[in-house]
């Protein structure tokens, strides 16, 4: 029942929604891999931008699909595909997106090299993973939770929120506790992936160097240095202590060489 209005609002909640779209240039295409309920492309198409977005669930490109005609968002398009067999030609798009799904398949190096032919030369790949080190905690409650079911979920600080809504929060566990494939990943990993597939590190959250902090202004697109293997180590480690908060995810933005 959202509407245009109420998805502006809920994405500049996130730090991260809202710094796509005010630095994202206009009149660019946008590809988001995984886009389940479709809410990233259609705000990103709010704007002059033509978006795309693919996911293998049908439900979800079913309310994506409906939220885009009913509010005429005429430059979104969705459509069902299986990342490793697109349905696009290479070099199509200015930005990929792939945030939380290279994770639960079978392959995640061999999805990355089949989204990244999708990109320009000169464009961008934002990849979101789960972390090896920043997922240790959910793995202990994934055990914990198998033993002893709901009772303890004070132990997972979301399902906690109060303001959250049940069917959310039911979501949520199943997601992050029930998912029948996961894999963990590292900095040092997909920096190797990028090597392999023709990118340069560009940015990443949280920030490869260890004193460096993400900031409310940040500009995702200006390159940082990728770090070294300690630096890495020290903000992996970090990521034991803080990973909970977002389930272990992290962040990394690549621009493929021209």
């Amino acid at each position: 029942m959202e509407s245009i209005g109420d998805l502006i609002e809920k994405s500049h909640q996130g730090i991260f929604a809202r710094l796509l779209d005010e630095q994202i240039p206009y009149h660019i295409r946008v590809l988001e891999v995984g886009c389940g309920t479709g809410q990233l492309c259609n705000f990103l198409g709010i704007s002059q931008r033509v978006v795309f977005g693919t996911d293998m669930c049908l439900n979800s490109l079913r309310l994506a699909e409906d939220f885009r005609s009913r509010h005429g968002l005429n430059r979104v398009g969705f459509y069902q595909m299986n990342l490793f067999r697109p349905v696009f030609k290479t070099e199509s798009f200015h930005l990929v997106i792939c945030h939380g799904v290279l994770h639960h398949t079978g392959a995640p190096f061999e999805g990355f090299k089949s989204i990244g032919n999708l990109v320009k030369k000169g464009g961008y790949i934002i990849v979101g993973l789960y972390n090896k080190y920043g997922r240790i905690s959910t793995d202990i409650r994934r055990v914990l939770f198998r033993i002893f079911g709901l009772k303890l979920k004070f132990l997972d600080p979301y399902l906690m929120q109060d303001h959250i809504g049940e069917h959310i929060k039911k979501t949520w566990f199943r997601d992050q506790y029930m998912h029948p494939n996961e894999s963990k990943h590292t900095f040092g990993e997909v920096l190797r992936w990028f090597g392999q597939s023709g990118f340069r590190f560009v940015n990443s959250i949280p920030h490869a160097l260890p004193f460096e902090s993400f900031k409310d202004n940040e500009r995702l697109f200006q390159e940082h240095c990728p770090g070294k293997w300690f630096d890495h180590f020290l903000v992996q480690t970090r990521l034991l202590f803080t990973g909970y908060k977002n389930g272990g995810f992290f962040l990394i933005i690549g621009r493929k060489l021209l």
